[in-house]
């Protein structure tokens, strides 16, 4: 391959996914994967196939409909675990057994309670099982980068003996500096002799927020693979975020001589569709695909911008597939304008999809006066993952104020088919609807976090609503928008309520991942 290309190892859909709350589905976990692939992504992480029999059989769809990204599924250092993840992956054209053990002396002794001996043993054992099954084998050394160097080279030199293709040193808890994480990459391509036979990767953590600046800092001194997610989802504080390794790579490749394979004007649609998926919203001001990233207010930079753009962008809206139109379409839209926005905006939706999307577009376009592209991915959002919810919100009236106390809510769901309704009082007007959900669907979930922002600005805006639930260790999002936000909070809560249902059919081994 080219010694300048770098591999971008995508790990959404099983890191990302280890977010609390983070959960996903089937069919979601497919979606992430088609748009994943149509971006150019060399390798996607499907999943950890022992850890559930929904995550098989969601690594096992991802294997059946993906064709030119690599599939990998995560293993342990056990036959259990690899023969479980090779099972699973298959069906890929292209397929990758990730396997991994802890190397630190802090893990060895407290998680794993295994001799460094013992340790490197595993090591082979692992990696030559798994090569038996597949011939892509990647292994990490969970903790690498708080690994003693000499047990670290033997680690990984016995692994590419026994016929790992790559070799993923993990900052598993983010406390490397880039320095000093170059300084770790740059050990093992000078130290270990059988280097040239294997590619190396990174896969960093967030906890002190260098991520990104650790992995691009590997990268300079030899490593070849980036493990990376859509927005950093991932454990804890994250991981190391693919638009902002990428564009960063793009922008600065007079410093950084290197390419990917990452078509960039995927990169928000796919940052707005993991958002939408997970129910985590992103930050305004998140690097490259937060909403900030290219407004500007000072009247500064306003005139500069005005007399040339590159005064205050180093990159462009368009090359990660930001539109610039603000007002697009009205009341007066048809059908026709309406699915011609959808494709322009990079969504891709199934007939039902898009008669539910426009009616509720028509709906938004009757009651604001001007409609936003941030509204029409609001309600689309909305409506691209509804196809599988048992639970379905069908209407909802509130009295409140102080000529109504207590606040009533009367609320109309439809559940496994069938239409229910029924009246409910509260502290307030949002309490009160939540009490009506419960008496239609009992549940014990505990509420975390309940969240309001508007969509875009004025009275008329749209509200987005973020509802956090926890149940036995279980956390789920759900996000709901509206221009009532008594609506949008319903709307929530019923999605975070799908996706509890979805969580509790999931059950993962206690285990510590890279």
């Amino acid at each position: 391959m080219d010694n300048n290309r770098v591999i971008i190892f995508d790990t959404t859909l099983r890191d990302g996914e280890q977010s609390p709350g983070a959960s996903m589905n089937l069919e979601e976990k497919v979606k992430i994967a088609l748009l994943l692939e149509e971006m150019g992504v060399d390798v996607i992480e499907a999943g950890f196939p022992i850890a559930s029999t929904g995550d098989f059989e969601a690594v096992q769809a991802v294997a059946k409909v993906v064709k030119n990204s690599t599939i990998a599924g995560l293993a342990r250092a056990t036959k259990g675990d690899i023969e479980r993840c090779a099972e699973a992956v298959k069906l890929a054209p292209r397929h990758r057994i990730h396997t991994f053990i802890s190397t630190s002396p802090l893990h060895m002794k407290h998680k794993l309670q295994m001799e460094p001996e013992r340790v490197l043993e595993k090591v082979r054992e692992s990696v030559a099982f798994a090569r038996n099954l597949v011939e892509d084998v990647e292994w990490s050394a969970e903790d690498g980068s708080r690994t003693e160097h000499d047990f670290l080279c033997r680690c990984v030199e016995a692994a590419i003996d026994a016929g790992a293709r790559t070799i993923n040193i993990p900052d598993t808890v983010g406390y490397a500096v880039p320095d000093e994480y170059a300084a770790l990459i740059a050990m093992l391509v000078n130290r270990v002799p059988n280097m040239d036979k294997a590619i190396l990767s990174v896969h960093c953590h967030n906890d002190l927020g260098l991520a990104v600046a650790n992995s691009l800092a590997a990268i300079a001194t030899g490593a070849r693979q980036i493990e990376c997610t859509i927005n950093g989802l991932g454990e804890r504080a994250g991981n190391a975020a693919m638009e902002e390794i990428v564009m960063a790579l793009r922008t600065r490749h007079d410093l950084m001589p290197f390419t990917t394979g990452i078509k960039t004007e995927n990169i928000t649609r796919a940052s707005r569709l993991v958002s939408a998926i997970t129910g985590f919203v992103v930050q305004p001001n998140k690097a490259i695909v937060g909403k900030n990233a290219f407004a500007h207010e000072s009247g500064i930079h306003q005139d500069g911008m005005l007399k040339c753009a590159q005064t205050y962008e180093i990159m462009t809206p368009e090359s990660v597939g930001l539109n610039r139109s603000s007002l697009v379409m009205g009341k007066h839209s048809g059908r026709a304008a309406f699915k011609d926005k959808l494709k322009q905006m990079g969504y891709d939706l199934g007939d039902n999809a898009i008669e539910d999307a426009f009616a509720r577009f028509k709906d938004v376009a009757d009651r604001k006066k001007e409609v936003f592209d941030e509204d029409i991915i609001a309600l689309v959002d909305e409506a691209v993952f509804r196809d599988n919810e048992r639970i379905r919100f069908r209407g909802l009236e509130v009295l409140c104020g102080t000529r109504h106390n207590p606040p009533k809510a009367e609320l109309e769901l439809e559940i496994d088919g069938e239409l229910k309704s029924v009246k409910s009082v509260g502290d307030g007007p949002v309490d009160a609807i939540f009490n009506a959900i419960k008496a239609l669907c009992p549940h014990e979930a505990r509420l975390q976090l309940y969240q309001v922002h508007a969509v875009t600005q004025g009275t008329d805006a749209q509200a987005e609503v973020t509802v956090r639930l926890e149940e036995d260790g279980k956390t789920v999002n759900g996000q709901g928008a509206d221009t009532d936000t008594m609506v949008a909070s319903a709307r929530a809560y019923v999605k975070a309520l799908n996706k509890l249902l979805t969580k509790r059919q999931k059950s993962a081994p206690d285990a510590v991942t890279p």
